[in-house]
């Protein structure tokens, strides 16, 4: 699903709302989400899961093209992880 679906699907179910009412909730939850993990936080979103931070160190990689060693510098990647009724959900259990 994209972020258009989202909206649509979201506007569908709430006729009382307008669609660029629906387009500015959905971009500012994503927004306020982004500039959590930014700013280093974890967002929890009880049922669903978590989002967080996780550092990869430097470390030395390979060009896997010409097998040369190439230099790949620390950073920083999201992370989700599922929360147990979004699990469950998946695998038929509720």
């Amino acid at each position: 699903m994209t972020k258009s679906e989202l909206i649509l699907r979201l506007a569908e179910d709430n006729p009382h709302l307008y669609q660029r009412d629906v387009e500015r909730i959905v971009s500012t939850i994503f927004d306020e989400i982004s500039t959590a993990l930014a700013r280093g936080d974890r967002v929890e979103l009880r049922g669903f899961g978590a989002f967080s931070v996780k550092t990869r160190e430097a470390r030395t990689g390979r060009n896997p093209r010409t097998g040369e060693s190439v230099s790949v510098a620390k950073k920083s990647v999201p992370f989700f992880k599922s929360g147990k009724d979004l699990r469950d959900r998946l695998n038929g259990r509720k």
